[in-house]
């Protein structure tokens, strides 16, 4: 199962801001989305990832201050990124390593798509499933 297997299933559209973007106009697209993250693109290029974790670290650490910084304050950078025809196992060893819940998919420098802990492991147990279902067919018809 590959990277470009789960994009082709739940779409390549991707949230993201430029790094000017305000974090309270952030925090308020990551709670109308209901998604855990956006990323920031700037000429094209992703620079960086915006995600809850990195504004609970800015409140944590400025305060609602930080509610008037812009996304290049707080972003995390440099991004890791998967290419699509990477296996969603090498992509969960890659985030349970670098403790992230979400890969920007980039082939050949562009953007392609986004993929979260969430949609890996939703991914890896349909397939326990199949195989389940299958192993049960099988058995059941010897």
């Amino acid at each position: 199962m590959t990277i470009a297997a789960i994009l082709r299933g739940k779409g390549s559209a991707v949230a993201h801001v430029s790094p000017d973007t305000g974090v309270a106009d952030i925090v308020a697209m990551l709670n109308e989305r209901r998604i855990g993250a956006v990323l920031v693109v700037e000429s094209g290029h992703v620079v960086g990832v915006v995600s809850e974790r990195d504004v609970v670290r800015g409140l944590a650490t400025r305060g609602a201050a930080v509610l008037a910084e812009r996304a290049a304050t707080i972003m995390t950078a440099p991004v890791i990124t998967i290419a699509p025809d990477e296996s969603v196992v090498s992509a969960m060893e890659l985030m349970t390593d670098r403790r992230i819940r979400h890969l920007p998919v980039v082939e050949a420098d562009s953007l392609v798509g986004l993929v979260s802990i969430g949609d890996l492991v939703k991914r890896r147990i349909e397939q326990a499933e199949q195989e389940a279902l299958a192993l049960k067919d099988y058995i059941s018809a010897g």
